[in-house]
């Protein structure tokens, strides 16, 4: 799993990495321009994100973000009492709040359980349908005791898929979230992964929503 951790107070930023960096891999941003310069380029399975750093705040990065789609889980940290700042965080798409002062056994248990939640753990074998299983670690499809090679990008398109089942997932969000920011696919070349995945894993797993999107069945 990879963290991207928002913390402007050096100090505190740096005993919060080296804790994580003990478990996940953690990446540091110390405002939201650094934080864009690291997706510029990588992807995470978790934001913490705390409110009051220099420019931007937590709560303003995260309400931009949800406007590009990107649906990365969102742990907000912050020295607020209230529970306005909290409801504010869950409005806009937070996924968990903690107050300072934490102890960072508490902080990886929220982790533990976003992760739990999200699945985010990648399973080493997923069950497509009784005769299809797919193992994202390999980037492979096992069909009729077969095995089936697929591509990096179709690997994080199905492993979405999988994660996000019975929900309408729009072509904005598959971009946003499989694809870098400066190499953004055209419509027709996602069109052509959709296709080769329901070639794979059969047709009716994939439903199309005529002008908004995808359904994972």
């Amino acid at each position: 799993m990879k963290i991207l951790l928002m913390e402007d107070d050096p100090v505190l930023s740096d005993i919060i990495l080296d804790y994580l960096q003990e478990t996940w891999h953690t990446d540091y941003a110390y405002d939201s321009d650094a934080v864009y310069e690291q997706l510029e380029s990588n992807k995470y399975d978790l934001f913490i994100f705390d409110i009051n750093v220099a420019g931007k705040s937590g709560l303003e990065l995260l309400a931009e973000l949800r406007s590009f789609n990107n649906t990365t889980p969102t742990i907000i940290i912050t020295a607020y009492t209230d529970t306005q700042h909290l409801e504010k965080a869950f409005e806009i798409g937070a996924h968990d709040y903690i107050k300072k002062p934490f102890e960072l056994p508490e902080l990886k248990v929220r982790i533990l359980n976003t992760q739990k939640l999200f699945n985010i753990e990648t399973k080493s074998e997923i069950k497509i349908t009784n005769k299809i299983l797919f193992f994202p670690n390999e980037k492979m499809l096992q069909k009729n005791n077969l095995n089936i090679s697929l591509a990096a990008k179709n690997t994080s398109l199905l492993l979405y898929f999988v994660n996000n089942q019975k929900r309408l997932i729009t072509n904005d969000e598959l971009i946003q979230n499989i694809w870098d920011f400066d190499n953004y696919p055209s419509d027709a070349t996602l069109r052509s992964h959709i296709r080769t995945l329901r070639e794979l894993i059969g047709k009716e797993k994939i439903i199309t929503i005529r002008g908004e999107g995808y359904i994972y069945e």
